[in-house]
């Protein structure tokens, strides 16, 4: 039986009515104007957002849709950069660097993850050396999702090799067209560049681009990090974005042979892909009650994010499967035709490119933004009570670097976008 539905306030409530009277002066606003009246992330704090809870905030989504209003681009600058700003920068910074933040017009990106630091991110080799009033970096930075057109980075950088790997690393904000920094695509095997790798080669930082306290870092990591664990918490099966599992079943059923014509090893797969997205939809209202109760969720997020990489990797797997010879074609720019652009009349619909694209990214589900095997040692140790591993894996993940695109696992991956 499926979860109650969550239910919202009509159409008299004040917030609601607020919001339509909000958009009935503003019939097309712009995003500077979205982040001037706190619509752009309406739990931030004032004058940044509204310091609404979550029913308002789902109130204002709501009315968002309605209008056809979409919110600015900007994915690790709202999801994790500012709500680490907001927890630790100074006025100046705040001031600086959250309305352009908002208003999408500054890109940001995430520098934690390196070639060899990425679950044990305290582990990370970038250094960051005091001189004058300034800090000068040296260092290589990994699976960075939109460096190349990111205006500024959060950077973690090691700020004193002498004390322990944990309390040695501080926080900073990075320009990205600072002399020193370089950027590298890196193309994953959909064809798709977000990803990139990033060498900082005496790179010169005022010294107010430190975040927080020097040597602070690793507790400001925690922070970016449990906002992006909140960020890869939607419905669809590509760390909350994509198509869902009910999307690939209502394809089956309208098809010529419909569900039921397919062979039985099929529809048993199907209704497993149901049950399962069911599962992880009652887990989002739990997180969501949660939420309205002034709860966190903390390392039960975990579970989900375990469940769901499973779970997005057998719903592609699947839709490849149904779809037949068509799965083995490219998904670029082969959504309706065959091989030397014949014409495929009884082209599947899950063959398309959403689909063929969705199997080859699902692959790094398990791995980016806390590999399965780190989400289930927090499971184990912070829900289970079990003995701690030995390496310390699950203590380093839950504020490892959490981009979803960093394939060396770091955890609580938000939005498949990017770090």
């Amino acid at each position: 039986m499926a979860p109650p539905a969550l239910v919202l306030p009509g159409d008299d409530d004040p917030v609601r009515v607020a919001v339509r009277g909000w958009l009935e002066d503003h019939p097309s606003p712009s995003a500077r104007d979205l982040a001037e009246g706190g619509l752009v992330a309406p739990h931030w704090p004032r004058p940044w957002g509204r310091a609404a809870d979550a029913v308002t905030q789902l109130v204002v989504d709501e009315e968002l849709r309605r209008a056809g209003v979409t919110r600015p681009f900007n994915p690790i600058g709202l999801g994790w950069a500012g709500p680490t700003l907001l927890f630790a920068g100074t006025e100046e910074q705040k001031e600086r660097w959250l309305w352009p933040l908002l208003a999408g017009d500054e890109i940001w990106c995430q520098l934690f993850s390196e070639p060899d630091a990425g679950s044990d991110l305290a582990s990370l080799r970038t250094s960051a050396e005091r001189d004058g009033d300034e800090w000068i970096v040296h260092g290589q930075k990994v699976w960075t999702t939109l460096a190349h057109v990111a205006h500024y980075g959060i950077l973690l950088a090691r700020t004193d090799p002498h004390l322990p790997r944990h309390r040695g690393i501080s926080y900073f904000v990075c320009p990205m067209d600072a002399p020193g920094v370089t950027v590298r695509p890196l193309v994953d095997m959909t064809g798709a560049h977000a990803f990139n790798e990033v060498f900082l080669d005496g790179v010169h930082l005022p010294a107010d681009h430190l975040v927080g306290e020097e040597g602070q870092g690793w507790a400001l990591a925690r922070v970016t990090l449990g906002n992006e664990r909140v960020s890869l918490a939607g419905e669809g099966t590509l760390w909350g974005s994509g198509p869902t599992t009910g999307d690939l079943v209502r394809l089956a059923a309208a098809t010529s042979r419909g569900a039921g014509g397919f062979p039985a090893t099929a529809r048993d797969r199907m209704a497993r892909a149901w049950a399962g997205g069911e599962v992880l939809r009652a887990l989002r209202l739990r997180s969501v009650s949660a939420s309205l109760e002034g709860k966190d969720p903390g390392p039960a997020s975990s579970v989900r994010k375990a469940l769901a990489d499973d779970h997005g990797q057998e719903v592609m797997d699947l839709a490849r499967d149904l779809s037949g010879a068509h799965g083995m074609l490219s998904p670029r720019g082969r959504t309706d035709r065959g091989p030397l652009g014949a014409e495929v009349p009884d082209h599947p619909p899950w063959a398309g490119d959403e689909w063929a694209t969705g199997f080859l990214y699902s692959r790094a589900l398990t791995i980016g933004g806390g590999t399965a095997e780190i989400q289930r040692n927090i499971v184990a140790e912070r829900l289970l009570g079990l003995p701690k591993d030995v390496s310390g894996a699950a203590a380093d993940a839950d504020a490892g670097t959490g981009d979803p695109g960093d394939r060396d696992g770091e955890d609580q991956g938000t939005r498949r976008p990017r770090r």
